[in-house]
Parts: structure tokens; C-alpha cells; sequence
């Protein structure tokens, strides 16, 4: 449960590669997802690292959950939604993580109950601009100091 190199998110937390952040405590970091579901897509990294939400102390996981809380208040507040979505997905990336998404209608967080093609093939979200990541960071470092 030791930093290492070959994990993305422990680069970022160590800031050895550019993350476009959000907020930042002594144990958690909040930065912009680079393909987002929507646009303020955050995640939410320890900076140390666990393998999966479920190996996080206690703890822990409450701060990511109370980060997570005033993320989607200032979410809230800036694109004017009704809810946001918070998750933790265990996937892609091996390093606990958690999904904080402004949602603009109940299908940015989709399931099978949604999808009316059988066959459909899902692919990533596409990249957002350094300078819409930028925008939407500012706004929500204000949002957050209100």
C-alpha cells in the first residue's frame, strides 16, 4: 500500500505529473477528471495509496465522503443541478478513487434500465480542453470558498 511510480494517481498526489486540482488536504487530493462525464467532473484521490475503496481505513473513506459533500454543494451552486453523483467504481485505475458528477439528467450515471440498444459499444469519454479543465476548476475553488 506504498506509493508507486507506475500508478497515475500517485504520480498526480505527488505531483511528479500536472493534475488539474481542485482542492487539497494533508491526505486527500480533488482534481479535475480529464475525460469527464460532464463537465466538473472530480475525482478524489488519498494520497496514499489503496488498491480499492474497500482497503481504505475507516477514516479515510469518511473524508473522501465529507470532501465529496462540499464538492457537490459548490457543483450545486455553479451548474445550478439537482443532484450530483458520487461513486466509487473500482475501475481502470488501481488506486481508491471516487467520482463526484454534476448530473444534468438521470442518465449522466447510466445502467442497462437506460440504454435501449442491445449492442452498444461504449467508448471513453472525449479529452477535455486544458483551458475548459482550467475554467471549471476556478469555478468551483470559488464555489467551494463560499
Amino acid at each position: 500500500m506504498s506509493s508507486s511510480h507506475s500508478c497515475l494517481f500517485c504520480s498526480i498526489a505527488e505531483k511528479t505529473i500536472p493534475a488539474t486540482i481542485v482542492h487539497e488536504t494533508e491526505t486527500l487530493v480533488a482534481f479535475l477528471d480529464i475525460r469527464p462525464i460532464r463537465p466538473g467532473h472530480v475525482l478524489i484521490i488519498p494520497r496514499k495509496h489503496f488498491d480499492y475503496f474497500d482497503d481504505l481505513p475507516a477514516s479515510l473513506a469518511a473524508e473522501i465522503v465529507q470532501l465529496g459533500q462540499k464538492l457537490a454543494k459548490a457543483m450545486k451552486a455553479h451548474y445550478g443541478v439537482e443532484r450530483v453523483a458520487f461513486l466509487f467504481t473500482g475501475t481502470d485505475i488501481s488506486h481508491a478513487h471516487a467520482h463526484i458528477v454534476p448530473m444534468h439528467t438521470k442518465a449522466d450515471i447510466t445502467s442497462p434500465a437506460y440504454i435501449s440498444e442491445q449492442h452498444l459499444t461504449i467508448g471513453p469519454a472525449v479529452q477535455a480542453s486544458p483551458e475548459a479543465l482550467n475554467e471549471s476548476a476556478a469555478a468551483l475553488r470559488a464555489a467551494l470558498q463560499q
